[in-house]
């Protein structure tokens, strides 16, 4: 009995598993299609695309960021490369001009020694004359005394007080070696004085001490000093020389257009001083000038009667070069020199106008006008001319030789 109620209720048991398994196999769901995140993404940012005129702004804005961000590099790139190929170029075109390698580094001292030239004319630091190898006694005329200046000391003196000590480099490095000549041929051939070879005026020339030229040039002292001290250290022992002599190396400061012959002005022809043009000087501050005499200062001046209530009769004829070669006035007759020196001219090329009781001189050009121009010198370097083509210029068929080969006697000494 027990057992058939125990089977009853197992059958009881099993028909209703079996029942809910049917319901649950009814009513379960079938399985959904799984979209995978990358699509789910895609569709996602499909749905949210911005319309049409918000990419455009967005383009725009983008486009505009990276011209701010590449340009200036690409500028600063650029601007490398350009500079690299300029470089290039210029190394190239020195190359093209000096092929040769030993052309090329004497260029390059050249290039270097005129930088040291300038640089020490520049008054950076001193600059020492070469070596001297004699003394010359010079009479102080403003105290009477006799000092003994090395030669090469001596002649920058007479540079700084001769030239003006703006002119070109090359003007000064010529006058240094007219000034050395003039000394050396002096020495060997001049008058002789038994306490001192040459005076510091005109009567040779002119010189000035370091003391002087401190007082006449103030601060500018060591700059023009270096500058002077320069250009007879570039020329150091240089002098002119005609069939191997020393030459009388006369200079002045301006010339009419044309220097002039020595027999015009002087005694005697000298073969290389003979007149040449002088174009530069008409640039010159001292090409002409006038001055105004009374009759009875001219009268008194030439020794002679003069009437300055009437005309007064002169008769002029001219050297080669312009300038006056014998004048007669009221019957008596000077030769253009000699009538300059009298009246204190600065030139012998003048005219003469009369003005009621005064005479009206005009001339041009200032000095003796025999050698070299010193304005022309300057002229001449302001061209680029070197200090042996001014040499060679004015004063013809010379040379430039040492001082110990045309004069060891002095060099001995």
């Amino acid at each position: 009995m027990r057992n058939r109620k125990y089977k009853h209720k197992n059958a009881a048991i099993h028909k209703k598993m079996k029942q809910l398994k049917q319901k649950n196999s009814v009513s379960k769901p079938s399985l959904q299609k799984i979209v995978p995140i990358s699509n789910r993404k895609s569709a996602y940012y499909k749905n949210q695309r911005p319309s049409p005129w918000k990419q455009i702004i967005i383009g725009v804005f983008a486009t505009m960021i990276i011209f701010i961000l590449a340009v200036p590099a690409m500028v600063v790139q650029i601007s490398k490369t350009d500079n690299q190929i300029r470089a290039g170029t210029e190394v190239v075109n020195t190359a093209e001009e000096t092929e040769n390698p030993e052309e090329a580094n004497e260029t390059n001292e050249t290039n270097e020694a005129e930088g040291e030239s300038q640089e020490a004319a520049s008054g950076d630091e001193a600059v020492e004359v070469g070596t001297s190898p004699f003394d010359v006694s010079v009479m102080r005329v403003s105290n009477e005394e006799v000092e003994d200046i090395p030669v090469e000391q001596y002649v920058a003196g007479v540079v700084s007080s001769e030239m003006p000590s703006e002119f070109e480099m090359e003007a000064l490095k010529a006058q240094a070696v007219a000034a050395r000549t003039f000394t050396v041929n002096f020495l060997l051939n001049g008058e002789k004085n038994d306490n001192y070879d040459v005076t510091d005026t005109t009567q040779h020339q002119v010189y000035k001490n370091d003391q002087e030229l401190q007082e006449q040039w103030g601060a500018e002292y060591h700059e023009k000093m270096n500058k002077i001290n320069q250009a007879v250290k570039e020329t150091e022992g240089q002098v002119i020389t005609y069939n191997s002599a020393p030459i009388t190396a006369s200079f002045f400061s301006t010339s009419n257009g044309y220097t002039e012959n020595s027999e015009d002005y002087w005694e005697g022809e000298v073969a290389y001083l003979r007149s040449v043009e002088s174009p530069w000087d008409e640039a010159s501050p001292e090409f002409s000038q006038q001055t105004t005499l009374t009759v009875a200062e001219v009268s008194e001046a030439l020794e002679i009667p003069l009437q300055d209530d009437k005309a007064i009769p002169m008769e002029i004829s001219h050297t080669d070069s312009g300038r006056v070669e014998e004048i007669t006035v009221a019957g008596s007759t000077f030769s253009g020199p000699d009538f300059r020196d009298k009246l204190g001219l600065r030139s012998s090329d003048f005219t003469i106008e009369q003005s009621d009781s005064h005479l009206i001189f005009t001339t041009q050009g200032y000095g003796h006008g025999v050698g070299m121009s010193q304005f022309g010198a300057n002229g001449m370097a302001a061209e680029g001319k070197k200090y042996d083509e001014i040499i060679h210029h004015y004063y013809t068929d010379v040379e430039i030789s040492q001082i110990g080969e045309i004069a060891p006697t002095l060099v001995s000494n």
